[in-house]
C-alpha cells in the first residue's frame, strides 16, 4: 500500500521520474474555463481539446459522470480528465461535486495507472469550484489508488488550494 504524499507546488509540473498521470475533475456539461483546468490549458492544449470533443460526441462515447479520458501531453505525461461534477453551479441540489462519480473515475484511473506503470498527481480534486470536502475525497483516493500500490502526490498551490 502506498501513501498519499502532500506537497506545495504546481500539479502540472510533477517532479518525479517515470510515467505520470495528472488527474483532475471536470463537469458533465462541457464547460472548461475556471479553476485547475486553466493551469492545464496554459501548459498543453490537448486536454481541453480532447475534453470538448469527448463532450461534443457524447451520444457516441462513454462521456458522463464517472468516466475518465486519458490524454497524452508528453512522452511520459498523461492528463486524466475525470467527470466528477454535475454542472458548475451550487443550487437546490447542493454543490456540483459527485463523490460517487469521483469514486468510479478513480477506480478506472487506477486500472490505467497500473497499466502505464504511472504515478498519479493531482490538486485536491473536487474541492475547489466543485465544492467538495477533502475529508470525503481523500479516503476515495487512498482506497482506489494508494491501496493498489499507486504512488499519489497531492499538490497544494501557493496559499492553500486549487
Amino acid at each position: 500500500m502506498s501513501e498519499i504524499t502532500y506537497v506545495r507546488g504546481d500539479a502540472t509540473v510533477p517532479s518525479v521520474k517515470g510515467v505520470k498521470v495528472i488527474a483532475h475533475v471536470c463537469n458533465d456539461i462541457g464547460g472548461w474555463g475556471k479553476g485547475f483546468v486553466l493551469a492545464l490549458s496554459r501548459r498543453w492544449p490537448e486536454p481541453e481539446a480532447a475534453y470538448r470533443a469527448w463532450h461534443r460526441d457524447r451520444a457516441h462515447n462513454d462521456f458522463g459522470l464517472g468516466a475518465v479520458q486519458l490524454v497524452r501531453v508528453e512522452p511520459s505525461v498523461w492528463v486524466a480528465n475525470m467527470v466528477g461534477q454535475r454542472g458548475v453551479k451550487r443550487g437546490s441540489k447542493g454543490v456540483p461535486v459527485r463523490y460517487e462519480a469521483i469514486d468510479t473515475a478513480l477506480t478506472r484511473l487506477a486500472d490505467e495507472a497500473i497499466r502505464l506503470g504511472a504515478s498519479v498527481h493531482m490538486p485536491r480534486i473536487g474541492c475547489g469550484l466543485a465544492g467538495g470536502k477533502w475529508s470525503r475525497v481523500e479516503p476515495l483516493v487512498a482506497g482506489r489508488l494508494a491501496a493498489r500500490g499507486i504512488a499519489v502526490t497531492v499538490y497544494d498551490h501557493g496559499e492553500g488550494g486549487t
